[in-house]
């Protein structure tokens, strides 16, 4: 096989130990690291004596980060998909699979996975922990449903939400000792004072100390959730205001909020040269079918295997934009018909990468083509088709123009 690069190296990363593989001209030569930063940068002058250019690793968890961190700088360091390098029958051991990767790496058989720069990762941390806050947030709020049904408080059956302005006064009176039904009825506020007489019959339970105590400790644990999200709120904007205007257009996508164009930001960038296309950029969002054939026949394939942050925010944005009047809404309808709610929303979510990488390539908003897309296109098939049941009803069909 050709040798594409002369100085190359490959790693085995572990949590505690890195087994390094340098290829040279002048031989082969293999040493173990340990992790530690001050060990870290003992690899670095390593491969600098040996004039290394080229490094290549596992996508190991999170271990891979701290070597990533110190090398990309100064080296091309090749972060692969595990799966892709999976090593011969006999091959493993933490030498034998650095060897291994230095081969394939020699010989050009290795394909680098996509790793953002620095700033970028850093706002993928902050937007994906905002998701585990809200998520978690989420979690507490049925806690807080959870105890209320224990303690034979019906409130969210007259309330839509037991956490508004109205249900957040109420549970913190009930956490403070008030036990009046009349009295914690008279806390609603706007349309649900028209049901203080429901109000007074869901609030009379079985309220002891214990209850009292676990609501008040869940509800500074939701307030504390809140501040904060308040708080990376404030430092996803702030970081993303290089990009405000791409931010902006991304926007405009039916289905797609300023929290979700936040996340589309953090895990694709600005760039989409990386992406030659948007099927490429379909296929690393996991938003594609799976591709099996076997004899001529295409077998069903479940989605692949991608980024489940973004592939998340991207299946609740579809299903956001099945509920407006648009063309993706027109979409999702049309589509749940025939092949059910989730399956429709995952094409919806292939719709909107495409739209994604045009719009964010292009820099222009979205132009909706509108929710009466498919009829007016679909119209002569529309029309024969119900001109046909209506026959098949018994009926005789003369059509005329309005």
């Amino acid at each position: 096989m050709d040798t594409f690069h002369l100085r190359c190296c490959g790693l085995d990363v572990h949590k505690k130990s890195v087994v390094a593989c340098a290829i040279t001209p002048e031989g082969r030569e293999t040493r173990t690291f340990r992790t530690m930063t001050g060990d870290l940068l003992t690899l670095a002058d390593w491969l600098r004596e040996r004039r290394v250019s080229q490094v290549a690793m596992e996508s190991t968890g999170v271990y891979w980060k701290p070597v990533y961190n110190l090398l990309e700088d100064e080296f091309t360091v090749m972060m692969v998909n595990a799966a892709h390098i999976k090593a011969v029958p006999g091959r493993k051991t933490d030498v034998k699979d650095a060897e291994w990767i230095a081969e394939l790496l020699q010989h050009g058989l290795l394909r680098a996975s996509f790793i953002p720069d620095r700033p970028q990762r850093e706002l993928r941390e902050l937007t994906r922990y905002r998701r585990s806050m809200v998520q978690e947030r989420s979690r507490e709020a049925n806690r807080v449903q959870k105890l209320l049904e224990g303690a034979n408080i019906k409130l969210a059956s007259v309330a839509t939400d037991v956490l508004g302005a109205s249900g957040r006064a109420m549970l913190s009176a009930l956490a403070a000792g008030e036990e009046d039904p009349q009295v914690l009825a008279g806390l609603a506020k706007g349309r649900l004072r028209e049901k203080t007489g429901e109000l007074e019959q869901a609030l009379r339970g079985l309220v002891g100390d214990h209850q009292r105590f676990m609501l008040t400790a869940q509800l500074r644990h939701l307030d504390f959730l809140n501040s904060e999200i308040e708080r990376l709120d404030q430092e996803t904007a702030r970081r993303v205001q290089p990009f405000e205007e791409t931010v902006a257009a991304v926007d405009t996508i039916p289905g797609v909020g300023r929290r979700t164009a936040e996340v589309i930001m953090a895990e694709i960038g600005a760039d989409m040269t990386r992406f030659p296309t948007s099927g490429h950029l379909a296929s690393w969002s996991g938003v594609c079918p799976g591709n099996r054939q076997s004899g001529e026949k295409r077998k069903p394939s479940p989605t692949r295997k991608a980024n489940n942050w973004l592939r998340s925010a991207l299946v609740e944005a579809a299903r956001a934009a099945g509920r407006t009047k648009t063309y993706l809404g027109a979409q999702y309808r049309r589509l749940a018909r025939r092949i059910g709610a989730n399956r429709a929303a995952m094409a919806v979510a292939h719709s909107i990468v495409v739209i994604l990488h045009h719009v964010i390539r292009s820099g222009q908003v979205f132009v909706d083509l509108g929710s009466q897309y498919f009829e007016e296109r679909d119209r002569t098939a529309i029309t024969r088709q119900a001109v046909r049941r209506l026959e098949g009803l018994g009926h005789r069909v003369t059509l005329a123009p309005a």
